[in-house]
């Protein structure tokens, strides 16, 4: 439970597309007036650097590839200097991060959400749980370990991207952490625009909404926004133009109860959002229904959670020579 008032902040803002230093040095910039505006607490939409991979959903996969090597080279390492001078704001405007980004490691992409405390401290990387169809013709999944909260003082916060907000049991997981103040991640929603479809702002900020509402907690939902610029880097063709089309950012804030806490910027707009984080709202909540608490029937229904890492090679100590002895046999 949250144990004071936090004011916290969701970006609304087009990327720059392919471009890791600029995307790094925009994001600067972002969370330095976030903090001038007294947030403690600023969310980035999901992979903001360098930019959600648009042309996945544009052509054959063939054609992509083109895009391939720029999107990696233009991908941060978690120990980069690119991740250090995000660490470094954090530190410098006494704010925590938390910020969606390609994570490289190896040969390898990972959908990433980093958060950073207000000493600058690296206090979580997570990586999307299962990338969304053809994302995974990008990115690699991550494991149980990026199932979970980091306490800060005022209490708990924790972050999933996209789809993961239609997971059931990653968000049940989530709940049962006493998450107090979440970022929901989402990239823009500009792919079929007006179509009705999974993919637009009206399903997917329902899905931010009934997190806020099941889990009883604050959720922030940054999103951001394709423009002119996001055409010129993705569209080559008058078709791909009419299904990646300008606008899609759909930032939003909700409380415990559902309410929409921040006046919402036009979907074309980049900018901030803001609102205050109340304790009392949240004590109302969580008293009418504790999904994991008082709410909850363990004896009936309930979750199995492995929460170890998964990794690809695990180095084992090698086994200790046998000890040779040495029998001397007594004639009889």
């Amino acid at each position: 439970m949250l144990n004071r008032s936090v004011k916290v902040a969701a970006v609304q803002a087009e990327p720059v597309w392919g471009d890791m230093d600029a995307g790094i040095d925009k994001c600067v910039g972002l969370i330095e007036d976030a903090a001038a505006n007294g947030a403690e607490v600023v969310g980035f939409p999901e992979t903001f650097v360098p930019g959600y991979p648009w042309h996945i959903w544009l052509d054959s996969p063939a054609a992509n590839m083109a895009f391939v090597p720029g999107y990696i080279a233009n991908s941060p390492t978690i120990d980069g200097p690119e991740m250090q001078k995000i660490a470094d704001a954090a530190g410098k405007n006494n704010i925590t991060v938390m910020l969606g980004y390609s994570q490289r490691r190896g040969g390898s992409l990972y959908m990433a959400q980093a958060t950073f405390s207000p000493d600058g401290e690296l206090l979580q990387n997570r990586n999307k749980l299962k990338p969304t169809h053809v994302e995974r013709t990008v990115f690699g999944e991550g494991d149980g370990s990026d199932l979970a909260v980091v306490e800060m003082p005022y209490g708990n916060i924790g972050s999933l991207c996209c789809w993961e907000h239609l997971q059931p049991l990653s968000k049940y997981a989530m709940y049962a952490m006493d998450e107090d103040i979440h970022c929901a991640a989402w990239p823009s929603f500009s792919l079929y625009k007006g179509a009705a479809n999974a993919l637009g702002a009206e399903v997917n900020n329902a899905a931010s909404l009934m997190y806020a509402v099941e889990g009883s907690n604050f959720v922030l939902a940054p999103c951001a926004v394709t423009g002119p610029s996001g055409h010129d880097f993705f569209c080559d063709t008058d078709a791909k133009k009419q299904m990646l089309q300008i606008g899609g950012g759909f930032a939003k804030i909700y409380g415990p109860d559902g309410s929409s806490l921040a006046e919402p910027l036009p979907e074309d707009q980049e900018g901030i959002i803001y609102a205050t984080c109340e304790p009392a709202l949240q004590a109302i909540s969580k008293s009418v229904a504790d999904p994991a608490g008082h709410y909850s029937r363990p004896d009936v229904t309930s979750l199995l959670l492995n929460r170890s890492a998964q990794p690809a090679v695990t180095d084992r100590a090698p086994a200790a020579p046998a000890e040779v002895i040495d029998l001397e046999l007594e004639e009889v």
